[in-house]
C-alpha cells in the first residue's frame, strides 16, 4: 500500500478509533526509539513474519530522516546462508537490552517459546511493544499494546500500513479543517515528492 492509498484510506476511517490508535501506538513506538537512540527489533510468528512492515519502516525512516525507525527483523527459520537483513535468528532477541524496543506482531497469541524469549528481554530492560492479539501473556507484558479484534472493521496488514506511516510522520496532523480534498492530496504529493534529507 503506498501514501496515496493511505492517505485514501485515513479519509475513509475518519471518524472511526483506528485513528486516533494507530497515532497513538505509532507515536509510542517512535518516542521508544528516538529517545533510546535506535535498537528496533521486529519479530513475529513462524506463520506470521512482519517483513511487510519492516520494509515500510524501512522506507519510513529514510523519508522522516528518522533512522532509528529502521528495524531489524528477527525470524525463526534464520539461516546463516540468508541474506544479511534475513538472517537475523531468535537468538538476538536473548541480547536485547535496556535501550532496544521490541516489537512483536503477531494475529493472535504467539507460542510459549517466543513468549519467553519476549518476557527474558522486557526483563533485561528492552521496551516491548504488541501489535495483535487483544487478550493473553503477550499484550499483558507489553508497555504499549495495539489491539486487532477478529471480525473487526480492518485487518492486521492495513493496521500496519497505518502504524508504519504514523511513525514516520514528521509532526502531529494537522487539525481537520474545511480544507478540500484537492489540496489534501496536493499537499500529500509534495510530501511524497520532496528529497530525502541530506545525511553528513
Amino acid at each position: 500500500m503506498d501514501a496515496v492509498r493511505v492517505a485514501l484510506l485515513r479519509e475513509v476511517l475518519a471518524g472511526t478509533q483506528w485513528l486516533g490508535a494507530t497515532r497513538r501506538f505509532a507515536g509510542a513506538l517512535r518516542g521508544s526509539v528516538v529517545s533510546h537512540g535506535g535498537g528496533l527489533l521486529l519479530v513475529g510468528t513462524p506463520e506470521f513474519e512482519p517483513w511487510h512492515l519492516a520494509a515500510h519502516l524501512v522506507d519510513e525512516a529514510a523519508w522522516s530522516g528518522t533512522p532509528e525507525l529502521a528495524p531489524t527483523l528477527v525470524r525463526h527459520d534464520a539461516r546463516p546462508s540468508d541474506p544479511a537483513h534475513l538472517a537475523v535468528g531468535l537468538g538476538r532477541l536473548e541480547a536485547a537490552r535496556r535501550g532496544e524496543t521490541l516489537l512483536v506482531v503477531s494475529p493472535e497469541e504467539p507460542a510459549s517459546p517466543l513468549l519467553e524469549r519476549v518476557s527474558d528481554a522486557r526483563r533485561a530492560g528492552a521496551t516491548v511493544l504488541s501489535l495483535g492479539p487483544v487478550e493473553g501473556e503477550l499484550p499483558a507484558m507489553a508497555h504499549e499494546c495495539l489491539a486487532v479484534p477478529d471480525g473487526s472493521e480492518l485487518d492486521l496488514d492495513t493496521v500496519q500500513h497505518l502504524v508504519s506511516a504514523a511513525a514516520g510522520e514528521n509532526a502531529l496532523p494537522t487539525p481537520r479543517g474545511r480544507r478540500r480534498f484537492r489540496d489534501r492530496v496536493s499537499r500529500l504529493a509534495e510530501h511524497l515528492t520532496a528529497p530525502p534529507p541530506a545525511r553528513w
